[in-house]
């Protein structure tokens, strides 16, 4: 008599579809013995500066990240000035000290270019030893770092910036949840931050200044969305619900330190003559339908591309249906269409970045997660150098292709891994009827985002005539936990 195998737990059928997924998409979801042993003898390479580097270890840095991340890429740490402005010095871990180009570290790094986070599994760009050790900003210990030095005036202007090497030690490590909640005063000071004093004016310091930049952007037309980011929660190992992240102050304050770094980074590397690996977001090319969208909310668009006045729109439209914004960002986000990498010649006129409304915008601040801040950081050590760039043209277009597919093939694992578990929440419910907004219609098939609870699935029937923004009535028709699939039927 053969005996059933036992039922697998949902947190353990969850890796198994992650699993399959890297495979399918064409990523590597295991790290082979001559990657796992090439941490060895490398204690050292990311303490000691192999060329002179400033001391910064006496500074209050602090990292900010989610609550349980171990990969740590940077840190933060900011100083008043006697006019009022702000430097805000952002350290970001010298992962090229550990990871030479062409290690096997390296090579495989190459293979997927991102880590990849999925609810039940983390398939990370670096061997664990390296991402959450040897080249994360752990706490109390020191690590070499390239550090992006602004200083931001009062009206959020950058007025002077800088790159360098230094050696950096993390005094706190901090979360989004705990330190959001102290800047908006709905909880206390984090303990890591109440054992190092002062902590609690260097994060006021570094929030103003970022409060700063974040009104600059805004001013100049950078889009702000608000969207469903929904994690499932376990109960043990089994899927119980879907949890919706909340806006977060902490988590914005790091945004705008980021986006202005890698402002930074970009100048600087064009200033001294070298190329870059820049983020695009090109113009929409459905902004017809965007201003269709508008106008069906009695809202008017030019007929152009136009970052500015579509942030206007959003801005107003959060304002005043706050509850269906959520819906509307994810609608106009599908629409802009997904960013790409693309190289960035020196003196050339950079492709800019229609969502953040900047024009010079790479990629530098996760070294530990992005091959592109890989390949980055090692143009800006070779910058500060004064040395040619390590990778020619050529190279930093394949570079740029091969990360721009497989961030693709990263998110599509993410995304069904994310289906699977929704998946398992919501099939109990087949034959029910909800209300549901169409987040992407095309050749390809039309989707619809469930209201309550937040999931996301195809209308496999009924769909003629639907487009991204509308309003519809569906039925749940069919769930297959291991492909991710949640169809609906028009209703």
């Amino acid at each position: 008599m053969t005996v059933p195998a036992p039922p697998r737990s949902d947190r353990a059928r969850l890796r198994a579809i992650a699993f399959n997924a890297m495979r399918a998409h064409g990523l590597d979801p295991d790290f082979p013995p001559d990657v796992l042993a090439g941490a060895a003898g490398l204690e050292q390479a990311t303490r000691t500066p192999a060329a002179p580097a400033r001391d910064l270890r006496s500074l209050l840095w602090c990292s900010i990240d989610n609550d349980d991340s171990r990969d740590l890429d940077q840190l933060s740490v900011a100083e008043a000035r006697p006019d009022g402005s702000v430097t805000v010095m952002v350290a970001i871990a010298d992962v090229d000290a550990a990871v030479p180009r062409g290690s096997p570290v390296d090579r495989h790094a190459e293979i997927n270019t991102t880590s990849v986070y999925t609810p039940a599994v983390i398939f990370p760009m670096l061997p664990e030893r390296f991402s959450t050790d040897l080249t994360s900003l752990n706490p109390d210990e020191d690590r070499l770092a390239v550090v992006i030095e602004l200083t931001v005036a009062r009206d959020g202007s950058i007025v002077q910036s800088d790159v360098f090497g230094a050696l950096v030690r993390n005094q706190a490590k901090l979360a989004y949840h705990a330190v959001g909640a102290w800047l908006t005063g709905d909880g206390p000071l984090p303990p890591a931050a109440a054992a190092v004093p002062g902590m609690d004016a260097q994060l006021m310091l570094q929030d103003g200044a970022a409060q700063a930049l974040d009104a600059v952007r805004h001013q100049r037309g950078a889009l702000q969305f608000q969207t469903l980011e929904v994690r499932p929660t376990f109960d043990g190992d089994t899927v119980s619900d879907l949890g919706v992240e909340t806006p977060n102050r902490a988590k914005a304050l790091i945004e705008n330190l980021m986006v202005a770094s890698n402002g930074v980074v970009a100048r600087f590397l064009d200033g001294r003559g070298l190329p870059s690996l820049r983020r695009v977001v090109r113009a929409p090319e459905r902004w017809d339908r965007i201003v269709a969208l508008a106008s069906q909310i009695g809202d008017r668009l030019p007929p152009d591309p136009d970052a500015a006045a579509l942030s206007a729109f959003l801005v107003k439209r959060r304002q005043a249906d706050p509850i269906r914004f959520p819906d509307l960002s994810l609608t106009i986000i599908r629409l802009l269409g997904s960013g790409e990498y693309a190289v960035d010649p020196p003196g050339a006129e950079p492709p800019g970045h229609f969502g953040l409304a900047v024009k010079d915008y790479t990629h530098s601040t996760a070294p530990n997660r992005r091959y592109p801040d890989l390949v980055t950081q090692r143009l800006i050590k070779a910058a500060i150098a004064g040395r040619p760039s390590p990778y020619s043209l050529p190279d930093l277009e394949a570079v740029a292709a091969r990360c721009t597919r497989q961030e693709d093939a990263a998110n599509k694992v993410e995304r069904q891994v994310r289906k699977a578990a929704a998946a398992m929440v919501i099939a109990p419910r087949v034959g029910e009827r909800f209300d549901a907004v169409v987040t992407g219609a095309s050749g390809k098939g039309t989707w619809v985002r469930v209201l309550t609870p937040p999931v996301e699935g195809r209308v496999v029937r009924g769909e003629a005539g639907l487009d991204v923004g509308d309003e519809v009535r569906v039925q749940l028709s069919h769930v297959d936990i291991d492909k991710g699939f949640i169809d609906f039927v028009r209703a």
